[in-house]
C-alpha cells in the first residue's frame, strides 16, 4: 500500500526518536556502569590511603590511631605480614585465599575490588595493608533502566508520534496548496489561481513563489493566445468578408478585363492587409511571450534615424521631412524593433499629415536618457480618444480619413519602447498635428 509523505514523515520521525531514546537510555546505563565502578575503585583508594599513616609500630608490636575502624565505607581493611600472614583486620567470607600482593594497584578479584600498599617499618621489617570492597552489582540498576525504559519508550513514541504528525501536516499543507492549484491549472478551471505563501527563505516558500511564477506566464501565455486569436478572428472578418464578396460579385457581373482587374486589386489589397496585420500580431504575441527574444547591442542611433528618414517613401502628399538629430548618439537597443518603433511612427505622420505638410524628427541625448520624437501637422487626435489609441485594432473616427492602417501599429510602438525600458507619450492637437516621443534609457538594463 502506499503510503502518503504526511505518514512516511510521521513514521520516521516516530522511529528516530524512539531509536533516540533506546540509545540514549543504553548509552545512560553503561556510563552509569562505569562511573560507579570508578566511583568504588577511587574510594577504596582515598580510604586506604587515609588508613595508611593510622597504622603503626611500637615495642615491635602492631599499633592504630585511636578510633581505628577496621570497616569503613564499604571498605575492608587488612594487615598481613611480609609473608603473607593475617594479623589484624577480617577478610570478607567469600574473598579467595592466597591472593597476591601488588602494591598500589588495583585490581577486580572474583567480585571484590583489591587494592594493596607495602607499608615499611624498617630495613627488614614492614607489613601489608590490603583494602578490600565488594563490587557493586549493576544488576539492580538494570532492572530499573528496564523498567524506566518500559514506561518511557511508549510515552515517547505517543508523543513524538503527534508531534511528527502535526509537524508533517503543518510541512505538507503548502505542498497540498501547490498540487490543488496545479490541478486546477491543468484542468484549465482557473489559470488565475496562485498558492499565495508568505514569502520566506525556506525550500517550500521559494518552491511557492518559484511556481506562483510559472502559474503566471501560463496565465499570461494563455491569455496572450487567446488575445490572439480574438483579434485574428475578429479583424481578419472583414477582409475575408471583402474578399468573398468581391469574388461573388465578380464571377456573377464582372464581363470585361477592366472589371475583373479591379476585383483583383480589391482581392490583392485585402490579401495584404491581411498578411501586415497577421505579421504584426504574431511578432507581438512572440515578444509578449518570451519565444522572440530582443536583440541588444551598442550602435549609432543618430545613423539609424537618418536612414530610415531618408528611405520614407514619397507620399503623395509631397509631405516632407525635416530632422534635427544630435550627432553620434549611442545607445544600447534592438535596431529591428527600433526600425519597426520610428517607422510606424512615421507611418502614421504620413497618413494622417496634411498634403504638403512636415514632418519633424528630433532626436537627443539628456544624460542617460534619449527621447526621440516625430511631430506633424496633420489632422491631430481628439482629446478623448488620446487614451484609446494604444488599444490594439482601435482607430480613431473615420473623420481622420479612410481605414487603411491595421490599427495595431502604435500598440506595437508602445511595446518596443516597453522592452526598451523606456515609455512613449503623445501630445495632440485636433486640427494642427501630433507629436509622439519616445523616452528609454541609453544604457543598457540589468
Amino acid at each position: 500500500m502506499k503510503r502518503s509523505i504526511k505518514q512516511k514523515l510521521t513514521v520516521w520521525i516516530t522511529l528516530l526518536m524512539l531509536l533516540s531514546v533506546a540509545l540514549a537510555l543504553g548509552i545512560l546505563a553503561s556510563v552509569s556502569n562505569s562511573v560507579i565502578m570508578e566511583h568504588t575503585e577511587t574510594q577504596l583508594e582515598h580510604t586506604l590511603r587515609k588508613k595508611l599513616p593510622e597504622i603503626s609500630k611500637e615495642n615491635g608490636k602492631l599499633a592504630f590511631a585511636k578510633g581505628f575502624s577496621f570497616l569503613e565505607n564499604g571498605v575492608y581493611t587488612i594487615v598481613y605480614d611480609k609473608k603473607g600472614a593475617l594479623l589484624a583486620g577480617q577478610i570478607p567470607l567469600s574473598f579467595p585465599d592466597g591472593v597476591a600482593f601488588e602494591n598500589g594497584i588495583t585490581r577486580t578479584v572474583k567480585g571484590y575490588h583489591v587494592m594493596d600498599f607495602r607499608l615499611p617499618f624498617g630495613w627488614e621489617d614492614g607489613v601489608w595493608v590490603r583494602g578490600v570492597t565488594p563490587v557493586v552489582d549493576t544488576d539492580d540498576m538494570m532492572d530499573a533502566f528496564r523498567r524506566v525504559a518500559l514506561v518511557l519508550l511508549p510515552l515517547v513514541g505517543l508523543v513524538s508520534g503527534a508531534g511528527a504528525y502535526l509537524l508533517a501536516r503543518a510541512t505538507v499543507r503548502p505542498i497540498e496548496r501547490i498540487i490543488s492549484a496545479a490541478e486546477a491549472i491543468g484542468e484549465g478551471r482557473d489559470l488565475s489561481r496562485r498558492i499565495g505563501l508568505p514569502a520566506g527563505q525556506d525550500e517550500i516558500s521559494r518552491m511557492s513563489a518559484a511556481f506562483d511564477r510559472m502559474f503566471a506566464r501560463l496565465e499570461t501565455s494563455f491569455e496572450t493566445e487567446k488575445q490572439f486569436t480574438s483579434d485574428a478572428s475578429h479583424e481578419l472578418r472583414t477582409p475575408v468578408a471583402v474578399i468573398l464578396a468581391q469574388c461573388e460579385e465578380s464571377r456573377t457581373h464582372a464581363m470585361t478585363e477592366e472589371e475583373y482587374q479591379k476585383a483583383f486589386a480589391v482581392v490583392e489589397r485585402q490579401a495584404k492587409r491581411m498578411s501586415r496585420m497577421i505579421g504584426q500580431l504574431l511578432q507581438m504575441t512572440r515578444l509578449e511571450q518570451g519565444t522572440q527574444q530582443a536583440v541588444f547591442e551598442q550602435a549609432d542611433l543618430t545613423a539609424l534615424v537618418e536612414v530610415l528618414c531618408a528611405e520614407q517613401p514619397a507620399s503623395k502628399k509631397d509631405i516632407h521631412i525635416q530632422t534635427d538629430l544630435q550627432a553620434e548618439v549611442e545607445a544600447w537597443f534592438d535596431v529591428t524593433l527600433m526600425s519597426r518603433l520610428l517607422q510606424n511612427l512615421l507611418n502614421n505622420a504620413v497618413r494622417y499629415g496634411r498634403p504638403e505638410g512636415h514632418i519633424w524628427v528630433t532626436l537627443r541625448k539628456n544624460g542617460d536618457e534619449i527621447t526621440l520624437a516625430v511631430r506633424d501637422d496633420g489632422i491631430g487626435i481628439p482629446k478623448d480618444q488620446l487614451d484609446q489609441i494604444w488599444r490594439r485594432f482601435y482607430q480613431v473616427d473615420h473623420a481622420r480619413g479612410p481605414k487603411s492602417g491595421t490599427g495595431l501599429g502604435l500598440p506595437m510602438v508602445q511595446q518596443i519602447a516597453a522592452i526598451h525600458g523606456g515609455q512613449m507619450t503623445v501630445d495632440s492637437i485636433e486640427g494642427a498635428g501630433s507629436c509622439f516621443t519616445l523616452r528609454f534609457p541609453a544604457a543598457r538594463q540589468i
